[in-house]
C-alpha cells in the first residue's frame, strides 16, 4: 500500500492544466479505491502525515478526506486514521472491463428505426462549397440583429415565465405568410419550434401510428423519411412527373403525405395548380393529412413566388412547415408549423411534452425584426444575390464539367441538381469530392428504392463568385480523374 501512496504523491505533484492539486488528489484516491489498489479496511496516513508527504497544506488534505468520506469511499471514526470503506458499507469496486466486453446500447424500436436511416451527416463544423441548404451568414445584418436580441433580453420578465409560442411572433409571422405565401390561418395555429425538422418529426409523432402508410416524394427530403420511419410509418416513395407528385393510377390509402410543392426537394420543380387541386382531392377522399414543407421558396427568381398549397386547403388537412435558418442565417435556429385548426390544442400539448420549444428572447427579437420590415427586406436582397449566384454557378459548371454534368437551372431556392451524363457511382463521387474539400450530396440516396438516376445535389447560396469558381474547378478535376 505504501507504494500506491508513493505513486499518488508522484501524480499529485504533477498538476494538469485546469485541474487543481486538490481535485487531482481526490480523483487519484478515489480511483485507487475503486480499482482495489487500496483494499477495504486499509487506513490512510493521518492528514498531517499525508500533507507532509504531498507538500500540501493540512487543510487541503483534510478537505479531500472529508469529500471522499461524504461520497462513501472512506470511513471516519474519532481518534483513528481514515479507513477505506468495505462492501459492508455499500462500496462496489470497479472491475476493469476487458476489450470487447463493453455493453451494447439497448435501443427501442424508435431508436432502431432511426439508426437504420441513411441520413448523411455533412456538417463537421467547417462549411465547404457546395453544402446544400446553407444561407450566406456573411450577408446577414448581424449588428442590427444583435440590437434586437439585446432589446428582447432586457425586456424579459424577472420571473422568466412566458408562453411557449410567443404571441408577438405568431402574429408577425402570420402577417408575413399571409402576404407573401398566401397562407390562411389564425395566429393560434402558428407553432414555433427549434427547426423545421423538429416540426416534421413532431407532426409525424402526433398523427402516425406504427404501420401507417406515408407517402414521400421520390426523390425527396431524406430528413422527412427519417422522421416518418422513426414514427413507425411504412414509407412509400411516389415518383414525380413534370407537374409534381404523380398521383394518377394510385389506389393506396396513405395516412400522411409529405410534399414540397412550391420548390420540390431536390429537383426544384413546381407543382402546378391542377396537380395541387388533384392532390387535395385525393387527400380528402383517402382521409390523408399533408405536410407541406416550404423550405426555401421565399427565394424565387422568375416572377413572384407561388402561393402555398395550404392557402387552397379548405378542409384543414395541411401542416405547413418552414424555417428561419435558411432565410436568415444558420444560427437563428427557429422553425415553425401552421397546424390545422383542429390540431391547435393537441399539438400544443405535444410540443410541451416533447420539449420542442424556441427560446423566448429569440422569438421576441425575431417578432420585432419581422414587424419592422427587416426580414422582408433581407429576403428581397438575398433573392437578388442568390439569383446572380445561381446564374454564375450554372455557367461555371458548364465551363468546367459541361460534358459530364447536365444542369437544369432552378427557378428559385438555394441549391440545384447536376445530373451525371455517364453511368457513375454518385456516392463514390461525393466521397472523392469531400476528400478534395468540396461538399455535395449524392442524388441516388434521395430516392425511395432503387433508381438509375445519378447526380450531385449542390448548394450555391452561401458562396461568392470566387469561391464558386474554385469549388467548380475542383468538381471538374475530380470528374476528369474518375473518367480516366
Amino acid at each position: 500500500m505504501t507504494e500506491i501512496l508513493s505513486g499518488l504523491i508522484d501524480v499529485a505533484l504533477q498538476p494538469k492544466p485546469g485541474e487543481t492539486l486538490t481535485r487531482q488528489l481526490c480523483n487519484a484516491l478515489r480511483q485507487a479505491i475503486l480499482s482495489g489498489a487500496l483494499a477495504p479496511g486499509y487506513r490512510l496516513p493521518s492528514s498531517r502525515s499525508l500533507a507532509t508527504q504531498l507538500g500540501l497544506s493540512r487543510n487541503t488534505v483534510s478537505a479531500v478526506v472529508d469529500q471522499l468520506a461524504m461520497e462513501g469511499y472512506l470511513l471516519l471514526s474519532r481518534g483513528r486514521r481514515p479507513a477505506v470503506a468495505g462492501t459492508k458499507a455499500g462500496l462496489m469496486r470497479a472491475r476493469p472491463a476487458s476489450r470487447g466486453m463493453a455493453a451494447q446500447p439497448r435501443m427501442s424500436q424508435w431508436a432502431r428505426r432511426l439508426s437504420r436511416a441513411d441520413w448523411p451527416i455533412l456538417d463537421d463544423g467547417v462549411p465547404r462549397p457546395f453544402q446544400p441548404g446553407l444561407a450566406d451568414a456573411r450577408e446577414f445584418p448581424h449588428d442590427l440583429w444583435a440590437r434586437y436580441l439585446r432589446r428582447a433580453a432586457r425586456g424579459r420578465p424577472a420571473s422568466g415565465a412566458s408562453e411557449v409560442n410567443r404571441p408577438a411572433l405568431q402574429a408577425a409571422l402570420l402577417r408575413y405568410l399571409v402576404e407573401h405565401r398566401g397562407v390562411r390561418a389564425d395566429a393560434r395555429q402558428v407553432m414555433i419550434l427549434p427547426s423545421a425538422q423538429a416540426a416534421i418529426e413532431l407532426v409525424a409523432r402526433v398523427v402516425l401510428d406504427a404501420g401507417d402508410l406515408a407517402w414521400l416524394e421520390s426523390p425527396g427530403y431524406i430528413g422527412a423519411r427519417v422522421a416518418l420511419e422513426a414514427a413507425g410509418a411504412r414509407v412509400c416513395g411516389v415518383a414525380l412527373d413534370g407537374s409534381g407528385l404523380a398521383i394518377d393510377g394510385r389506389n393506396d390509402q396513405p395516412r400522411l403525405i409529405f410534399v414540397t410543392p412550391s420548390h420540390q426537394y431536390p429537383t426544384g420543380r413546381l407543382m402546378d395548380v391542377a396537380r395541387r387541386q388533384q392532390l387535395l382531392g385525393f387527400a380528402a377522399a383517402a382521409g390523408a393529412l399533408i405536410i407541406e414543407d416550404d423550405y426555401d421558396s421565399e427565394f424565387h427568381f422568375d416572377g413572384r413566388p407561388v402561393a402555398a398549397l395550404q392557402g387552397l386547403d379548405a378542409a384543414g388537412r395541411i401542416f405547413y412547415v418552414g424555417t428561419f435558418s435558411k432565410s436568415t442565417c444558420p444560427d437563428i435556429r427557429l422553425g415553425y408549423v401552421v397546424v390545422p385548426p383542429g390540431y391547435v390544442d393537441l399539438f400544443g400539448r405535444a410540443q410541451r411534452h416533447a420539449g420542442q420549444l424556441g427560446a423566448a428572447p429569440l422569438q421576441d427579437a425575431l417578432a420585432a425584426f419581422i414587424e419592422d420590415g427587416h426580414f422582408a427586406a433581407h429576403i428581397r436582397k438575398m433573392s437578388r444575390l442568390y439569383r446572380d449566384r445561381r446564374d454564375h454557378f450554372v455557367r461555371a459548371l458548364e465551363r468546367a464539367a459541361g460534358e459530364r454534368l447536365r444542369v437544369v437551372p432552378p427557378s428559385g431556392g438555394m441549391q440545384l441538381v447536376a445530373h451525371l451524363r455517364r453511368p457513375t457511382d454518385d456516392v463514390a463521387v461525393v466521397r472523392q469530392l469531400r476528400d478534395a474539400g468540396v461538399t455535395a450530396r449524392a442524388l441516388s440516396p434521395l430516392f425511395v428504392g432503387r433508381t438509375s438516376e445519378r447526380g450531385l445535389f449542390l448548394g450555391f447560396a452561401a458562396w461568392n463568385e470566387r469561391e464558386i469558381d474554385a469549388g467548380v474547378d475542383m468538381i471538374g478535376e475530380v470528374l476528369r480523374r474518375i473518367a480516366r
